[in-house]
């Protein structure tokens, strides 16, 4: 199965969108999702917890397909990372081994969403930059791993001090995939148990 972009940029801009989620979880997976010629691709940026994923921190970015495609696959970022490496122009073929994840088994809501307010851009560098000097210095290398995992869902779990107050995972996921461009705003939307960050870049769905 091949996805085919409407130019080489359209590929260059899932590569980036991939190495940014890699870098944040670099065993992480990838939700490639295309019916028509749209491709929704989500990745996992936090975990969650428990039965329900509560604290799951999901990125979403939409990018446009030059052909139309019915897909829906969970593959490991490590493996679309290697097909981008190897594969030049306007196609990507898919790895034919999935992976199964809890967040990619979660449906965000499609509409019904109610705006609640915006934060900027700023506002999301200072919380995620903070959080993350908070977890290095928090995390001693001699740590063990469910001491960090604890940790890290400390940090960003918690809410942040903007208005509105928004999941501070939420703000580490749209500084860490690139979506707050300097100067815009990000417009905070609430559905139920999610919220979501959104700019023309890309959304964030917190569980």
């Amino acid at each position: 199965m091949e996805l085919r972009f409407p130019d080489a940029q359209g590929l260059d801009d899932l590569r980036t969108y991939v190495a940014r989620a890699k870098a944040a979880d670099d065993d992480g997976a990838i939700r490639l999702q295309a019916l028509g010629t749209t491709l929704a691709a989500y990745v996992g940026v936090l975990p969650g917890s428990g039965l329900m994923g509560e604290g799951a921190v999901i990125g979403l970015r939409t990018m446009p397909l030059a052909e139309p495609a019915q897909v829906d696959t969970t593959v490991s970022l490590a493996s679309v990372t290697d097909r981008l490496a190897r594969e030049g122009g306007a196609t990507l073929s898919l790895p034919p081994t999935t992976v199964s994840v809890g967040w990619a088994a979660m449906a965000p809501p499609r509409s019904g969403w109610e705006r609640v307010g915006a934060i900027t851009a700023e506002d999301v560098y200072a919380v995620a930059r903070e959080g993350i000097a908070e977890v290095a210095s928090g995390a001693p290398a001699d740590a063990g791993g469910q001491a960090v995992t604890a940790l890290r869902r400390h940090v960003w779990g918690r809410s942040t001090t903007t208005n509105p107050p928004v999941p501070a995972g939420g703000a580490f996921a749209a500084y860490a995939l690139g979506f707050a461009a300097p100067g815009t705003d990000v417009t905070v939307w609430t559905h139920g148990r999610w919220t979501r960050l959104s700019t023309p870049a890309g959304h964030v769905l917190i569980r």
